[in-house]
């Protein structure tokens, strides 16, 4: 078990017993541990809300008076409820793991639960104040005989005094990718429907939000857009659902529309997920503090871990048995640890008629030979694990077939591609997917959509999922830099990096594609997404696109010594769209990646984080045109300690990283 607390107490049980209006009753507050955040509750003022929420910080109000409704069928949530309890505790705890961005979380917060009673129904919600941020979630207990509810849709309007400016995915419509679309700096009056979570929103100076879900496992998803009703607010909702998935069969877009109707059905008694309100002084603290997620999600529910691996994967772009015993030598000799096959291997994966217990190769990605058993078996002698991209299509028809029969070949993990994300039933489904996996000894990449809402600290076999605008997409660093500190907000993100391509001369230069691996949190590291081996064959057949052969450029030792999970985290700089620096340490050693936007600029890197009394050995990557290389990456080393400075001159689109190495 990867989970260690240290202690629990619990105060102020049952600390109101008797029936009181909340109508006549004043503000209950909750405040976090370091008394920074604030959480009030107040009665409603319209009779079709539960109750009215505010948000403060610091003694400023972030969020308005603001109102939650919960539209049901068997059930009415309208009127005016009396608060029958009141439990307040507070928790001071952590927990362990050796999948994240730190390796030891801090989980404290004070908790306050409200048993509100109506004329017609009974309800519990429960309000947490961490050092983070505060979140929320209700409960519905079984009432009346009723066992199940159909839940027409959750309705939480978020107010605020001013226009804020928030950071939003594009419009979701029919057949559009949101969750990896492009993001545009907005006024909150001007956000259109299905904005993705973590929404962030800049409410002045020194003071950041994100609008943010956690724990959602089995319900239908939240997404934002301006409340038409109520001026300078945002309102979430959930994802309606699709009677029919029709799927295109290149971007793998949903074309279906979604249901009006009832977007959830839930047997009581229930939980829903939690809504959260990620806070911070700046794009840095959120970042730090994205561990709030994790903490609203239930302890690692898999008795033992050691079977998942983290690392560095290599995709083989071939399809082809020579390609891939290339990769098995590639990936053994340069501190990687799987390699996988993508689409293709066993059929067109858009067509519902491919077999995933075949390898039958499609013939517009690979003409073969392309021996599976021969490649695992060679891969096994060397340590190597071997993953394989499965196309939804296949997953939700044969996974309870195609799990055991995966673990037979020797197979450690999946890559799920173009999953439903949304509705009720898509969350379901990939959740329970995610869990059958575990108990093969599977770990998980899931792709396009789906985004993180911390059930990896629940089944860390999930070690990272997309939602992300990678690589694949040929993302300027400007917008690299956004990612850093919205989506990543949410957790891991596959970003696939393109060493080799000539994308990278678009996107930004070879030091930022170096900084991004420290940058770009991700458990499963996909390094040369469109690169092969040098001594892998010729690609002359099927789909890759222009694939280059691996060099030996002297940086590539920062990609094999570079780790993929950590024991701590600092962010440096922190400059949405124009400049990100981070510190990442694991063990005694230190990371420091550093990604440059569109503009030139002086960057001093202060390593006072560093251990006091310990001298370093500092090597440091840049971009220099000077060097004589394909990637143009210069390499010097220095010795630094905590009381060192390093100045850097980055151009437009640079970047760099640092590996610190403590002297002994």
């Amino acid at each position: 078990m990867n989970l260690i607390s240290k202690y629990w107490t619990v105060a102020g049980l049952l600390m109101l017993t008797s029936s009181l209006s909340l109508a006549e009753g004043e503000a209950m507050r909750v405040v976090s541990p370091n008394g920074a955040h604030e959480l009030l509750v107040m009665p409603a003022e319209d009779g079709s809300d539960i109750i009215r929420f505010s948000v403060m910080s610091r003694g400023e109000t972030l969020i308005e008076p603001s109102t939650l409704r919960l539209p049901a069928q068997e059930l009415d949530f309208a009127g005016t409820f009396a608060v029958e309890n009141v439990e307040r505790r507070s928790v001071d705890d952590e927990w362990t793991t050796a999948f994240g961005e730190r390796s030891t979380i801090p989980d404290q917060y004070n908790e306050m639960t409200l048993s509100l009673k109506s004329e017609e129904s009974r309800l519990n919600v429960i309000f947490r104040a961490y050092n983070e941020g505060v979140a929320f979630a209700y409960e519905i207990p079984e009432q009346g005989g009723l066992q199940q509810l159909h839940i027409d849709d959750e309705l939480i309007s978020y107010r605020f005094a001013e226009d804020y400016d928030v950071w939003s995915t594009p419009e979701r419509r029919r057949g559009r990718l949101t969750a990896q679309g492009r993001y545009s700096r907005i006024p909150l009056s001007r956000l259109k429907p299905g904005a993705e979570r973590p929404l962030v929103i800049e409410c002045g100076k020194d003071q950041v939000i994100a609008l943010a879900e956690a724990s959602l496992v089995d319900y239908a998803r939240i997404s934002f857009d301006s409340d038409p009703e109520t001026p300078l607010a945002i309102l979430s909702s959930l994802d309606g659902s699709m009677s029919r998935t029709v799927q295109d069969k290149v971007s793998g877009a949903l074309k279906s529309e979604r249901s009006s109707a009832s977007k959830a059905t839930v047997d009581l008694p229930f939980r829903s997920p939690w809504r959260v309100i990620m806070i911070g002084k700046n794009y840095g603290e959120l970042l730090e503090n994205n561990y709030l997620i994790l903490n609203l999600n239930a302890p690692c529910a898999i008795e033992d871990t050691s079977w998942i691996v983290p690392g560095k994967v290599l995709r083989e772009t071939t399809l082809t048995t020579e390609g891939g015993l290339r990769a098995v030598d590639f990936v053994a000799a340069n501190g990687m640890q799987y390699v996988h096959f993508d689409a293709g291997w066993y059929g067109h994966e858009m067509d519902d008629e491919s077999d995933a217990t075949t390898i039958t190769l499609d013939p517009k990605r690979s003409k073969g030979p392309f021996d599976l058993e021969a490649i695992v078996a060679y891969a096994k002698e060397k340590n190597v694990r071997i993953m394989l991209y499965v196309n939804r299509r296949a997953l939700e028809k044969q996974l309870d077939e195609l799990l055991p029969l995966y673990q037979e070949w020797g197979i450690s993990g999946i890559k799920f591609g173009f999953v439903r994300v949304g509705d009720q039933d898509a969350t379901e489904w990939m959740h329970e997917a995610i869990q059958k996996a575990a108990a093969y000894r599977m770990v998980v990449d899931v792709h396009d959509e789906y985004r993180p809402t911390g059930f990896s600290r629940t089944y860390p076999n999930l070690l990272t999922q997309e939602g992300i605008r990678g690589d694949e997409e040929t993302v300027p660093n400007e917008h690299t830099l956004i990612t850093m500190f919205t989506r990543m907000l949410a957790g891991a993100a596959d970003n696939t990096v393109c060493y080799y391509s000539p994308k990278v001369d678009v996107m930004g230069s070879h030091a930022s594609q170096l900084a991004k691996t420290v940058c770009l949190f991700s458990p499963l590291q996909f390094l040369f997404w469109y690169d092969r081996p040098a001594e892998s064959p010729d690609k002359l057949d099927g789909l890759w696109g222009d694939t280059k052969h691996i060099g030996n450029e002297p940086e590539l030792e920062f990609f094999r010594q570079v780790p993929t999970t950590w024991d701590d985290t600092k962010v440096l700089e922190a400059e949405i769209g124009k400049l990100g620096v981070i510190a990442r340490r694991k063990g005694a050693d230190w990371y420091v990646g550093g990604i440059n936007g569109t503009a030139a600029r002086d960057v001093i890197v202060d390593f006072s984080f560093l251990d006091e009394n310990a001298q370093y050995d500092a090597t440091i990557y840049t971009d220099d045109e000077s060097v004589k290389t394909r990637t143009q990456v210069k390499i010097e080393t220095k010795q630094l300690n905590n009381q060192s400075q390093l100045e850097l001159h980055l151009k437009p689109n640079n970047g760099f990283v640092i590996r610190l190495t403590k002297g002994m």
